[in-house]
């Protein structure tokens, strides 16, 4: 069956980076699209901030570009999201979600669990 487990969430200074990943099991990972998302507390969720396909160009929302770099590595089965220049306001649970009709439409069908990153100092 279809798994996406987050992993790399964590406490960082205001400026500081951090890495996550998402491994994923179950399907093949180059036929789709791959998304971040982000839920702050007591907040709505956000996203997707970022996509990456195999054969497209990324997606980045104005709220991340330039900070955050999205990656995949289809055959270890991972998408990654590079956050640099993390602010307070970054402070999330951010979850990976696979978006299967990317560039057409931005809707997911499989999400992790998500990982909680936290921004302060």
């Amino acid at each position: 069956q279809v798994q996406l487990v987050e992993s790399g969430g964590g406490l960082v200074q205001p400026g500081g980076s951090l890495r996550l990943s998402c491994t994923t099991s179950g399907f093949t990972l180059e036929n789709y699209g791959m998304g971040w998302f982000r839920q702050a507390p007591g907040k709505a969720r956000e996203g997707p901030l970022a996509i990456s396909s195999s054969y497209f160009s990324p997606y980045y929302a104005d709220s991340v570009k330039g900070r955050f770099t999205i990656s995949r590595v289809n055959t270890k089965n991972t998408v990654n999201l590079q956050m640099n220049s993390l602010k307070p306001e970054d402070t999330a649970v951010y979850y990976c979600a696979r978006i299967p009709y990317y560039p057409s439409n931005y809707d997911t069908d499989y999400w992790g669990q998500g990982t909680l990153v936290t921004v302060s100092s």
